[in-house]
């Protein structure tokens, strides 16, 4: 029997499950690693049976943990749902809409989104975090975040992906390289030059690399980086050049710090949408899904 759980206790047992960590989870909800042991030991007392195994690093999630685990996420969700259908009854135009988005996606980008959200909504506010694309999905999948923004979206058995966008790829160089004035190119062109690359495990850095490949294209990595802002550094203070999202380039050549030259043949990078499956929005979430989706965003 379950007893006189309460949502605290759930929050707890949730968060500890997804970090793995009692320490972490602890941490998460403002306690001390004793008060969250002794939470999980009142629990499965109440329970009559073992959730975790705690002598593995990291944590264990045992048969019945896992199904407490489910019973958890899912009181806490229809708890959150509850109390923003309730304000809204009551008329409050509030809520708190949290999102996940790769670097890439921009801060400035993000900020005309934002300020088209607060003029629609002045009282809710809006919360974005910038991650890593894997650490995009697992806050989405763990519900820390009800918005991620990603490239090369992939649905999971958790996870829904709608399209958002296309963004067309640029040979990116600085004025002084021997590129800066060509207009356009064919990416045969980039046969031997000095290259700027993401990450290897990035999606973007996959499909470019791929694109090279089917144009018999061998380039030199000399540095990569995770994010966009530190290849165009790189680019600015070197001689290489690279091939980056057009919009991610505006500023820079307005300025006069990076040149964009388009390619002869076209590469696109897809950015999405993504959510947990069966997940209801409220109204804020929504006004801001809605905005993303509209063709001006």
């Amino acid at each position: 029997m379950i007893g006189a759980v309460d949502f605290a206790q759930l929050l707890l047992y949730r968060d500890i499950v997804q970090s793995r960590s009692i320490s972490r989870g602890a941490a998460m909800n403002g306690v001390t690693q004793s008060a969250a042991s002794q939470a999980l030991q009142e629990l499965e007392r109440q329970l009559d049976v073992r959730l975790l195994d705690r002598s593995r690093r990291p944590l264990e999630v045992l048969a019945a943990g896992r199904l407490f685990y489910d019973f958890a996420r899912d009181v806490l969700r229809r708890q959150q749902d509850f109390t923003t259908a309730l304000e809204e009854m009551k008329g409050t135009t509030g809520g708190m809409v949290r999102i996940a988005a790769i670097y890439s996606v921009g801060i400035s980008e993000m900020s005309k989104l934002e300020q088209e959200f607060y003029r629609r909504l002045p009282s809710a506010q809006l919360e974005v975090n910038y991650l890593r694309p894997e650490k995009v999905y697992q806050a989405v999948a763990e519900e820390r975040v009800d918005i991620g923004l990603v490239s090369y979206p992939e649905p999971t058995r958790e996870i829904t992906a709608l399209p958002w966008r296309e963004e067309k790829m640029v040979v990116a160089c600085s004025p002084s390289h021997a590129f800066a004035n060509r207009e356009s190119m064919n990416p045969a062109e980039l046969e031997g030059a000095e290259f700027v690359g993401f990450d290897e495990d990035l999606p973007i850095s996959r499909d470019i690399e791929r694109f090279l490949r089917e144009h018999c294209v061998h380039v030199h990595i000399y540095s990569r980086f995770d994010n966009i802002q530190s290849m165009k550094e790189a680019l600015r203070l070197g001689s290489g050049v690279s091939i980056l999202p057009e919009p991610m380039l505006h500023s820079d050549v307005e300025e006069h710090r990076l040149c964009a030259i388009r390619l002869g043949d076209p590469l696109i990078r897809p950015l999405g949408i993504i959510h947990r499956r069966r997940r209801s929005f409220p109204r804020a979430t929504q006004v801001f899904l809605d905005l993303l989706r509209t063709p001006a965003a």
